[in-house]
Protein backbone atom coordinates (compact mmCIF):
# COMPACT_ATOMS: atom_id res chain seq x y z
CA UNK A 1 0.00 0.00 0.00
CA UNK A 2 2.88 2.38 0.73
CA UNK A 3 4.04 2.01 -2.90
CA UNK A 4 0.59 3.01 -4.17
CA UNK A 5 0.61 6.06 -1.88
CA UNK A 6 4.12 6.99 -3.02
CA UNK A 7 2.85 7.02 -6.62
CA UNK A 8 -0.37 8.92 -5.86
CA UNK A 9 1.03 11.70 -3.65
CA UNK A 10 3.00 13.52 -6.39
CA UNK A 11 0.12 13.12 -8.84
CA UNK A 12 -2.35 14.87 -6.52
CA UNK A 13 0.25 17.46 -5.45
CA UNK A 14 0.93 18.36 -9.08
CA UNK A 15 -2.72 18.36 -10.13
CA UNK A 16 -3.85 20.58 -7.24
CA UNK A 17 -0.82 22.90 -7.15
CA UNK A 18 -2.37 25.52 -9.52
CA UNK A 19 -5.27 25.96 -7.07
CA UNK A 20 -3.24 26.13 -3.84
CA UNK A 21 -3.75 29.88 -3.37
CA UNK A 22 -7.47 29.84 -4.21
CA UNK A 23 -10.46 29.11 -1.96
CA UNK A 24 -10.88 25.33 -1.53
CA UNK A 25 -14.29 25.27 -3.24
CA UNK A 26 -12.66 26.29 -6.55
CA UNK A 27 -10.46 23.22 -6.79
CA UNK A 28 -13.23 21.04 -5.34
CA UNK A 29 -15.40 22.03 -8.32
CA UNK A 30 -12.70 20.84 -10.70
CA UNK A 31 -11.98 17.66 -8.71
CA UNK A 32 -15.68 16.82 -8.52
CA UNK A 33 -16.08 17.31 -12.28
CA UNK A 34 -13.11 15.05 -13.06
CA UNK A 35 -14.39 12.45 -10.58
CA UNK A 36 -17.86 12.50 -12.15
CA UNK A 37 -16.45 12.04 -15.66
CA UNK A 38 -14.24 9.16 -14.50
CA UNK A 39 -17.16 7.44 -12.73
CA UNK A 40 -19.36 7.79 -15.81
CA UNK A 41 -16.66 6.29 -18.03
CA UNK A 42 -16.13 3.32 -15.68
CA UNK A 43 -19.88 2.82 -15.19
CA UNK A 44 -20.48 2.77 -18.94
CA UNK A 45 -17.74 0.23 -19.62
CA UNK A 46 -18.47 -2.13 -16.73
CA UNK A 47 -22.28 -2.15 -16.62
CA UNK A 48 -24.90 -3.82 -18.79
CA UNK A 49 -26.32 -0.64 -20.30
CA UNK A 50 -29.19 -2.24 -22.33
CA UNK A 51 -30.36 -4.20 -19.28
CA UNK A 52 -30.23 -1.09 -17.08
CA UNK A 53 -32.24 0.89 -19.63
CA UNK A 54 -34.82 -1.91 -19.85
CA UNK A 55 -35.27 -2.23 -16.10
CA UNK A 56 -35.64 1.54 -15.73
CA UNK A 57 -38.39 1.48 -18.37
CA UNK A 58 -40.19 -1.24 -16.38
CA UNK A 59 -39.93 0.82 -13.18
CA UNK A 60 -41.39 3.85 -14.99
CA UNK A 61 -44.15 1.65 -16.40
CA UNK A 62 -45.04 0.52 -12.89
CA UNK A 63 -45.23 4.13 -11.70
CA UNK A 64 -47.53 5.03 -14.62
CA UNK A 65 -49.69 2.00 -13.81
CA UNK A 66 -50.17 3.24 -10.24
CA UNK A 67 -51.24 6.66 -11.52
CA UNK A 68 -53.49 5.19 -14.18
CA UNK A 69 -55.28 2.68 -11.90
CA UNK A 70 -55.22 4.70 -8.70
CA UNK A 71 -58.73 3.50 -7.79
CA UNK A 72 -57.87 -0.22 -8.18
CA UNK A 73 -56.20 -1.52 -5.02
CA UNK A 74 -55.21 -4.87 -6.55
CA UNK A 75 -53.58 -3.15 -9.55
CA UNK A 76 -51.71 -0.75 -7.27
CA UNK A 77 -50.37 -3.55 -5.07
CA UNK A 78 -49.34 -5.58 -8.13
CA UNK A 79 -47.56 -2.55 -9.63
CA UNK A 80 -45.76 -1.85 -6.34
CA UNK A 81 -44.56 -5.46 -6.21
CA UNK A 82 -43.26 -5.21 -9.77
CA UNK A 83 -41.49 -1.91 -8.99
CA UNK A 84 -39.84 -3.49 -5.95
CA UNK A 85 -38.70 -6.49 -8.01
CA UNK A 86 -37.30 -4.29 -10.77
CA UNK A 87 -35.53 -2.11 -8.21
CA UNK A 88 -33.78 -5.19 -6.86
CA UNK A 89 -32.74 -6.04 -10.42
CA UNK A 90 -31.46 -2.49 -10.88
CA UNK A 91 -29.36 -2.80 -7.71
CA UNK A 92 -27.96 -6.14 -8.90
CA UNK A 93 -26.99 -4.65 -12.26
CA UNK A 94 -25.35 -1.67 -10.53
CA UNK A 95 -23.28 -3.86 -8.24
CA UNK A 96 -20.61 -4.77 -10.83
CA UNK A 97 -19.71 -1.16 -11.78
CA UNK A 98 -19.71 -0.20 -8.08
CA UNK A 99 -17.09 -2.88 -7.46
CA UNK A 100 -14.90 -1.16 -10.06
CA UNK A 101 -15.66 2.39 -8.90
CA UNK A 102 -15.45 2.18 -5.10
CA UNK A 103 -11.82 0.98 -4.55
CA UNK A 104 -10.20 3.78 -6.61
CA UNK A 105 -12.70 6.25 -5.15
CA UNK A 106 -11.56 5.30 -1.64
CA UNK A 107 -7.95 5.98 -2.65
CA UNK A 108 -8.94 9.35 -4.13
CA UNK A 109 -10.86 10.36 -0.99
CA UNK A 110 -7.93 9.32 1.22
CA UNK A 111 -5.59 11.58 -0.77
CA UNK A 112 -8.03 14.51 -0.89
CA UNK A 113 -8.61 14.37 2.87
CA UNK A 114 -5.06 15.60 3.46
CA UNK A 115 -5.44 18.46 1.00
CA UNK A 116 -8.84 19.68 2.19
CA UNK A 117 -9.35 18.24 5.66
CA UNK A 118 -6.80 20.37 7.53
CA UNK A 119 -5.42 23.90 7.61
CA UNK A 120 -1.71 24.62 7.82
CA UNK A 121 -0.24 26.23 10.90
CA UNK A 122 0.15 30.01 11.04
CA UNK A 123 3.20 32.00 12.18
CA UNK A 124 3.16 32.43 15.99
CA UNK A 125 0.61 29.61 16.28
CA UNK A 126 1.32 26.82 18.76
CA UNK A 127 0.78 23.12 18.18
CA UNK A 128 1.50 19.83 19.95
CA UNK A 129 3.93 17.20 18.71
CA UNK A 130 3.08 13.70 19.95
CA UNK A 131 5.25 10.62 19.67
CA UNK A 132 3.53 7.31 20.40
CA UNK A 133 5.92 4.52 21.38
CA UNK A 134 5.64 0.76 21.07
CA UNK A 135 5.05 -0.71 24.55
CA UNK A 136 7.20 -3.75 23.80
CA UNK A 137 10.26 -1.51 23.26
CA UNK A 138 9.97 0.25 26.65
CA UNK A 139 11.52 -0.84 29.92
CA UNK A 140 8.87 -0.97 32.68
CA UNK A 141 9.03 2.07 34.94
CA UNK A 142 11.75 3.70 32.87
CA UNK A 143 11.31 7.05 31.13
CA UNK A 144 12.59 6.88 27.54
CA UNK A 145 15.40 9.21 26.53
CA UNK A 146 14.28 11.47 23.72
CA UNK A 147 16.14 13.96 21.54
CA UNK A 148 14.12 16.53 19.60
CA UNK A 149 15.73 18.14 16.55
CA UNK A 150 13.93 21.31 15.43
CA UNK A 151 14.83 23.25 12.27
CA UNK A 152 15.03 27.07 12.21
CA UNK A 153 11.47 28.40 12.03
CA UNK A 154 10.10 26.10 14.74
CA UNK A 155 10.71 26.39 18.48
CA UNK A 156 9.82 24.31 21.52
CA UNK A 157 7.76 26.12 24.16
CA UNK A 158 8.02 23.24 26.63
CA UNK A 159 10.30 20.35 27.34
CA UNK A 160 9.19 16.81 26.70
CA UNK A 161 6.19 15.56 28.65
CA UNK A 162 6.08 11.81 29.33
CA UNK A 163 2.62 10.20 29.55
CA UNK A 164 3.36 6.65 30.73
CA UNK A 165 -0.29 5.55 30.70
CA UNK A 166 -0.39 6.24 26.93
CA UNK A 167 3.25 5.41 26.09
CA UNK A 168 3.48 8.88 24.63
CA UNK A 169 5.90 11.81 24.58
CA UNK A 170 4.64 15.31 23.83
CA UNK A 171 6.12 18.75 23.16
CA UNK A 172 4.44 22.10 22.67
CA UNK A 173 5.86 23.80 19.58
CA UNK A 174 5.44 27.22 18.00
CA UNK A 175 5.79 28.24 14.36
CA UNK A 176 7.92 31.35 13.79
CA UNK A 177 7.47 31.77 10.03
CA UNK A 178 5.85 30.19 7.01
CA UNK A 179 7.56 27.30 5.31
CA UNK A 180 7.96 23.53 5.08
CA UNK A 181 9.90 21.95 7.93
CA UNK A 182 11.11 18.55 9.06
CA UNK A 183 11.31 17.58 12.72
CA UNK A 184 13.63 14.84 13.90
CA UNK A 185 13.06 12.63 16.95
CA UNK A 186 15.42 10.02 18.38
CA UNK A 187 14.31 7.62 21.12
CA UNK A 188 16.78 5.70 23.31
CA UNK A 189 19.51 5.88 20.69
CA UNK A 190 17.37 4.25 17.98
CA UNK A 191 17.57 5.57 14.38
CA UNK A 192 16.17 9.06 14.02
CA UNK A 193 12.62 9.39 12.66
CA UNK A 194 11.21 12.52 11.03
CA UNK A 195 7.90 14.32 10.70
CA UNK A 196 6.93 17.05 8.22
CA UNK A 197 5.35 20.30 9.38
CA UNK A 198 3.87 22.92 7.05
CA UNK A 199 3.19 26.52 8.09
CA UNK A 200 1.09 27.94 5.28
CA UNK A 201 -2.25 29.51 4.36
CA UNK A 202 -2.46 27.63 1.05
CA UNK A 203 -4.48 24.51 0.30
CA UNK A 204 -1.71 21.92 0.20
CA UNK A 205 -1.13 18.37 1.39
CA UNK A 206 -0.83 18.27 5.18
CA UNK A 207 0.11 15.19 7.18
CA UNK A 208 -1.24 15.25 10.74
CA UNK A 209 0.23 11.85 11.56
CA UNK A 210 2.94 9.55 10.26
CA UNK A 211 2.19 5.91 11.02
CA UNK A 212 3.46 2.36 10.64
CA UNK A 213 3.62 0.54 7.26
CA UNK A 214 0.54 -1.64 7.94
CA UNK A 215 -2.02 -1.85 5.11
CA UNK A 216 -4.88 -0.24 7.04
CA UNK A 217 -2.65 2.47 8.49
CA UNK A 218 -1.39 3.40 5.04
CA UNK A 219 -4.88 3.31 3.56
CA UNK A 220 -6.17 5.78 6.15
CA UNK A 221 -3.05 7.96 6.46
CA UNK A 222 -1.33 8.09 3.04
CA UNK A 223 0.06 11.64 3.26
CA UNK A 224 3.58 10.64 4.37
CA UNK A 225 5.88 7.64 3.88
CA UNK A 226 5.48 5.06 6.66
CA UNK A 227 7.65 4.87 9.75
CA UNK A 228 10.24 2.07 9.91
CA UNK A 229 8.60 -1.24 10.77
CA UNK A 230 11.26 -1.89 13.41
CA UNK A 231 11.80 0.82 15.99
CA UNK A 232 10.35 2.31 19.16
CA UNK A 233 8.06 4.85 17.41
CA UNK A 234 4.67 3.62 16.17
CA UNK A 235 3.20 7.06 15.33
CA UNK A 236 4.27 10.70 15.32
CA UNK A 237 1.68 13.45 14.96
CA UNK A 238 1.15 17.21 14.76
CA UNK A 239 -2.12 18.94 15.65
CA UNK A 240 -3.39 20.78 12.58
CA UNK A 241 -6.70 22.70 12.75
CA UNK A 242 -9.62 21.11 10.90
CA UNK A 243 -10.63 22.93 7.73
CA UNK A 244 -14.16 23.93 6.75
CA UNK A 245 -14.99 24.68 3.12
CA UNK A 246 -17.14 27.77 2.68
CA UNK A 247 -20.17 27.19 0.45
CA UNK A 248 -22.61 30.11 0.19
CA UNK A 249 -21.45 31.31 3.57
CA UNK A 250 -21.76 27.92 5.24
CA UNK A 251 -18.73 26.13 6.64
CA UNK A 252 -18.92 22.46 5.59
CA UNK A 253 -16.68 19.42 5.76
CA UNK A 254 -15.10 19.09 2.32
CA UNK A 255 -16.72 15.69 1.63
CA UNK A 256 -20.22 17.22 1.58
CA UNK A 257 -19.65 19.56 -1.41
CA UNK A 258 -17.41 16.95 -3.05
CA UNK A 259 -20.09 14.25 -3.09
CA UNK A 260 -22.94 16.64 -3.89
CA UNK A 261 -21.04 18.18 -6.79
CA UNK A 262 -19.80 14.82 -8.10
CA UNK A 263 -23.33 13.39 -8.15
CA UNK A 264 -24.74 16.57 -9.72
CA UNK A 265 -22.08 16.57 -12.45
CA UNK A 266 -22.63 12.85 -13.10
CA UNK A 267 -26.37 13.29 -13.62
CA UNK A 268 -25.89 16.46 -15.66
CA UNK A 269 -23.37 14.79 -18.00
CA UNK A 270 -24.89 11.30 -18.29
CA UNK A 271 -26.76 12.22 -21.47
CA UNK A 272 -23.69 13.72 -23.10
CA UNK A 273 -21.71 10.53 -22.32
CA UNK A 274 -24.72 8.36 -23.26
CA UNK A 275 -24.69 6.54 -19.92
CA UNK A 276 -27.74 5.01 -18.27
CA UNK A 277 -27.45 5.24 -14.48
Amino acid sequence: MSYVNAALRPVFDLALAPFAGLPPIVSLLVVSLVTAVAMLAVFKRTSDQPALAAVKRRIHAGLFEIRLFNDDLRAILRAQGEILRHNMTYLRLSLVPMVWILPPLVLVIAQLQFHYGYEGLRPAEATVLKVDLRPDTLSPGTRPEATLDLPPGLSAQTGEVWLPAEDQLAWRLAAEREGDFEIGVQIDGAPRVTKTVRVTREVVRLSPVRVDPGFLSQLIYPAEPPLPAEGPVRAISIDYPDREVSVLGLGLHWMIPFFVLSIAFAFALRGWFKVTI
